[in-house]
């Protein structure tokens, strides 16, 4: 009888919105999680900073003290504190003395990743983190072990709720950056310092997750390029507007292959126009998605709330349920996978494609100027739109693929012209053949 059989004994690290739903779950629901683990799941203590302002639990089960929790009978240690410590000494204590982790903390994984899996496979503990990366997605576990067999080109996606709310709010009403952050504010899709999400430091940790899982390729958070939306301006949207694209702040992880044949890995994080009838761009309000493409799998795309307490603690359960079937069984969940240790290319050295905005002298010969300044640098002309005249005159280019070092030298000569009296913006463009 599963009744009869040894509990797995849970030690919960932090109980805020997630934690708290995962709580009332597992208590909800005791023999349906024990069917499916094939064994009872029990937790038997919660580390938290103020136990007061928590009457929603158990008296005994709450303590002060995680590194007491951590060191005590427990087979599960599940951290939900975020940021880097004590997180980091926790977990490594943990998974040292062989306890099996869960853990949502994509700061702590895109910085001490490595280290984590290093302590994870000389104890034989296992190490899973669904939650760290959108929600309530599936996402992790199919590049992890569904396209394990796969080759990965390419994982582009929309990972942070909250700067897709205010690009999706400016897009649909024309309002500014600032208008809209405030509405996201109010509305609780920002936090009271939007700084992670809104200059792309949640991005680029998560962007730093997928790299490595899916290029089998060691990428910390230093290595991804990072480009928040605070620049993103209502006339950047309404650019992409009358090329029928929309703007979003996308996570970009490529494998680059050189004209030798040299492969390599490209991850960075900024705003770009995408086409408006790209899978990536239909997506509204605070939701996640990421388009995978694989050599067999071909183009695969994976949407659903990327946040929030209960998408969250469904991410969470299923890691824990799991890791709870491998202790029962005695199995091992997938090891980290570093094998290709490809090298991380800058983004100087990233083929991309600029849209650039200019507000131009109305006389003869400023777009031969313009264009001379592309063909210096190699860089060839997708699309050039001039319009308006005297004061209002302006010329847009779109350019096809080039490395973005010698985009952003064109750039800055154009800018030195004096035919071009500013350079009023400039955006990568994504999600269509160069």
């Amino acid at each position: 009888m599963i009744e009869d059989r040894e509990p797995i004994r849970v030690a919960l690290l932090g109980c805020g919105t997630v934690g708290t739903e995962v709580v009332r779950l597992l208590r909800d629901r005791p023999e349906e999680f024990a069917a499916r683990v094939g064994a009872p799941v029990r937790v038997t203590g919660v580390a938290v900073r103020r136990p007061h302002k928590h009457p929603e639990l158990p008296e005994e089960l709450l303590t002060t003290d995680s590194a007491s929790l951590v060191d005590g009978d427990v087979d599960l240690v599940v951290e939900l504190i975020g940021g880097i410590e004590p997180a980091r000494s926790l977990l490594l204590r943990a998974l040292r003395a062989g306890k099996s982790v869960v853990t949502a903390n994509k700061a702590l994984l895109a910085e001490y990743g490595s280290e984590l899996y290093a302590a994870a496979d000389a104890s034989g503990a296992d190490i899973y983190f669904e939650a760290s990366v959108a929600g309530a997605i599936p996402l992790l576990r199919p590049l992890r072990e569904s396209l394990a067999g796969d080759r990965i080109n390419r994982v582009m996606g929309i990972v942070n709720g909250t700067t897709n709310y205010i690009l999706s709010a400016m897009d649909s009403t024309g309002a500014s950056y600032s208008e809209t952050l405030e509405e996201a504010g109010q509305l609780g899709y920002a936090e009271a310092d939007p700084t992670a999400d809104v200059d792309g430091f949640d991005a680029a940790a998560k962007a730093a997750i997928l790299a490595s899982l899916a290029f089998h390729t060691r990428v910390t958070a230093t290595d991804v390029h990072r480009e928040g939306i605070s620049g993103t301006s209502a006339g950047d949207i309404t650019a992409a507007q009358a090329l029928d694209r929309r703007v979003k702040l996308l996570a970009i992880c490529d494998r680059v292959t050189d004209e030798e044949g040299n492969e390599s890995v490209s991850a960075r994080v900024h705003p770009a126009m995408i086409p408006r009838d790209h899978p990536l761009a239909g997506v509204g309000g605070a939701f996640n998605a990421v388009f995978v493409e694989a050599e067999s799998a071909g183009q695969l795309m994976f949407y659903g709330q990327g946040a929030g307490g209960a998408p969250t603690a469904s991410a969470v359960l299923g890691d824990m349920v799991a890791v709870a079937r491998n202790l029962v069984v005695s199995g091992k969940g997938p090891r980290e996978s570093a094998h290709a240790q490809l090298p991380v290319r800058s983004m100087g050295q990233t083929p991309t494609r600029y849209h650039i905005s200019l507000d131009v002298a109305d006389k003869p010969g400023v777009l031969s100027q313009v264009a001379s300044m592309f063909n210096e640098h190699d860089v060839s002309i997708s699309v050039v739109r001039q319009q308006g005249r005297g004061a209002e005159a302006s010329l847009v280019v779109v350019t096809h693929t080039a490395l973005d070092a010698a985009l952003k030298s064109t750039v800055e000569e154009i800018a030195r012209l004096d035919a071009v009296r500013e350079v009023v913006s400039v955006m990568r463009v994504e999600g269509e053949l160069s």
